[in-house]
């Protein structure tokens, strides 16, 4: 089923958001939620990067737009529908040097105080120089 021209814009503000995310930081669904202007979209922030293109010809991709770099508004890696998803994001964090640590329940969670992203807007590229 096709995109509505709201789904794909909205789609296409998550994308570039997250890939403003610093090397190394991390974030959660709600704050981009926030940052796309939609803060009551957190759930559909992680469908989103749910449906990011694997396809390297795409503008958006799963290569070129860091979704490891979003988490749970707690610091828990959210837990996927195939059981190594958590771990393949906790993977490509660490491979960041983001410290991934696991709590009594078993979830892989990332401390915001040292990692944590969370600019009140975005600036554009020629205010950040």
């Amino acid at each position: 089923m096709a995109r509505s021209d709201e789904a794909t814009a909205f789609f296409l503000a998550v994308y570039a958001t997250v890939q403003r995310i610093p090397y190394g930081k991390v974030t959660s669904y709600g704050h981009i939620a926030k940052l796309v202007g939609t803060p009551q979209r957190p759930r559909q922030v992680g469908i989103c990067l749910k449906h990011l293109p694997q396809d390297a010809d795409s503008r958006f991709n799963h290569d070129n737009v860091p979704w490891q770099r979003v988490i749970n508004s707690k610091g828990i890696i959210s837990p996927r529908s195939q059981p190594s998803g958590a771990r393949n994001q906790a993977a490509a964090l660490r491979a960041e040097g983001v410290t991934v640590t696991t709590d009594a329940l078993g979830e892989l969670m990332v401390d915001f105080s040292d990692y944590g992203w969370f600019p009140d807007e975005l600036l554009s590229d020629e205010e950040e120089e």
